[in-house]
């Protein structure tokens, strides 16, 4: 064994791939290296912990993380059909996980992976650079810090670089003003941020599961306060697809997600606004925020605004790294084409793994959310399967490697596993939404 393969594995971001990607390594007998920017494990799922997620436990265990915590005999497994909010996902599976004596000593907290690349190489360099090992930059409270590894998996996903509110993918004239103003994400309508959007006119612009969950919330809140006014902006001018698969879609409270929305904005409770692209927002004294579109036409005036416009992944930590992305999903280019919403829905994206997840740069793979680019379809057992995918190829088991097996559910709104915080019949599951508006 080369100096190189006696180095971990890193593994960017402690979310439920990052952490599902770190037991599959320990069982196959390799060490992980888990950076997690964020003071806790799993932090970005912690800022939305509010939103009931719509797969039940069964879709939401990684089979290697199942075992490595059955194995100890103290973890106690969900049932598989209830449905979980975010928070019990943390608290029922990533907490107990993280804490375990094969994983807990090589996670890194408050590391936050500021760049990757190869020791030595930089992106223009040849020589021998498939042999050097990684090398990893981390900010930490003690300040930088460098660590070789021989491997890399980033699944830092998309949480912290939400897409801006403007159309063409830039930010609208004056976004960045009234920031004081504008939510990105999935807030907390229905709790902790209750008095921002209560009695308060509110925009949600987007057209996936995190803008519906906030719709669905906003009209709670409505129930509560009459004097709270909704309007969903959408960049389509046909809503139909919003409502999903209904009765027909194979995840149940996916189906019951979209049914819901329908009949609040049939009841005209919702204002829905289609065709709408934003090239700005103006602030007016006394009046509230003044949207206006591409064509310079004032669509709405609101007080508050709620982007749920899904999200990119940020790609400036790999800049050393030579990469193949595909031109329009930014995911790796064999993955790109399989992906693309333009061709496939929730169901119809073909099973894949360490072979499609490949960069010129032997070693190195983006896996989770982040693997998706710009692309709404991915679910966590995707995620789960690539983890495991990966973790073959590094230790050797090409055969393992290639044998992928995935079956997903079909129809919905996108194939994605979260929805929002409700009661009775609702909604959710387990990774983040980017539907386009």
């Amino acid at each position: 064994m080369t100096e190189s393969n006696k180095l971990p594995i890193a593994v960017i971001g402690a979310g439920p791939i990052g952490l599902a990607a770190a037991a599959n390594l320990v069982e196959r007998g390799l060490t992980p290296l888990v950076f997690e920017a964020g003071p806790r494990i799993a932090a970005s799922v912690w800022q939305w912990r509010h939103v009931r997620l719509f797969t039940p436990w069964s879709f939401l265990i990684d089979p290697a993380s199942k075992r490595l915590l059955q194995a100890d005999g103290s973890w106690k497994e969900p049932n598989g059909e209830d449905v979980p909010y975010a928070q019990e996902l943390v608290e029922g599976l990533l907490d107990p996980l993280a804490a375990h004596h094969a994983i807990a000593a090589h996670i890194k907290l408050e590391h936050k992976v500021v760049s990757v690349s190869r020791d030595g190489h930089d992106r223009m360099a040849d020589g021998n650079r498939n042999d050097a090992p990684f090398l990893i930059v981390a900010e930490t409270p003690e300040g930088p810090r460098r660590f070789k590894v021989r491997a890399v998996m980033d699944a830092s996903g998309t949480w912290t670089t939400p897409n801006p509110l403007g159309a063409g993918g830039v930010m609208a004239d004056g976004e960045q003003k009234l920031q004081s103003h504008i939510r990105y994400g999935m807030p907390d309508v229905l709790g902790q941020e209750r008095e921002r959007y209560a009695g308060k006119r509110v925009l949600v612009v987007g057209s996936g599961h995190s803008a519906i969950g906030s719709v669905l919330s906003l009209e709670k809140l409505r129930q509560e306060d009459p004097a709270t006014s909704i309007v969903w902006g959408i960049r389509r001018t046909d809503p139909t697809k919003l409502w999903g698969g209904g009765s027909a879609d194979e995840i149940v409270e996916r189906g019951a997600l979209g049914t819901r929305v329908h009949s609040v904005v049939k009841s005209g409770l919702v204002s829905l606004l289609t065709g709408l692209s934003i090239s700005a927002l103006e602030e007016r004294p006394g009046e509230g925020i003044e949207v206006v579109d591409v064509e310079g036409v004032s669509r709405v005036v609101v007080d508050e605004v709620i982007v749920a416009a899904g999200s990119r992944p940020n790609l400036e930590m790999l800049r050393e790294l030579r990469l193949e992305l595909d031109i329009s999903t930014e995911a790796a280019k064999r993955l790109g084409p399989m992906i693309d919403p333009n061709h496939h829905r929730c169901g119809s994206v073909s099973p894949h793994g360490a072979e499609e997840l490949k960069h010129p740069e032997n070693g190195f793979y983006i896996v989770g959310m982040k693997s998706y680019g710009r692309a709404p379809t991915f679910l966590l057992r995707t995620g789960y399967e690539q983890v495991r995918s990966v973790a073959a190829e590094l230790a050797g088991d090409l055969e393992s490697a290639r044998r992928v097996e995935l079956t997903l559910p079909q129809t919905g709104v996108c194939s994605t596993d979260l929805a929002y915080r409700g009661e009775g019949t609702a909604c959710g599951s387990a990774s983040r939404d980017r539907c386009d508006c």
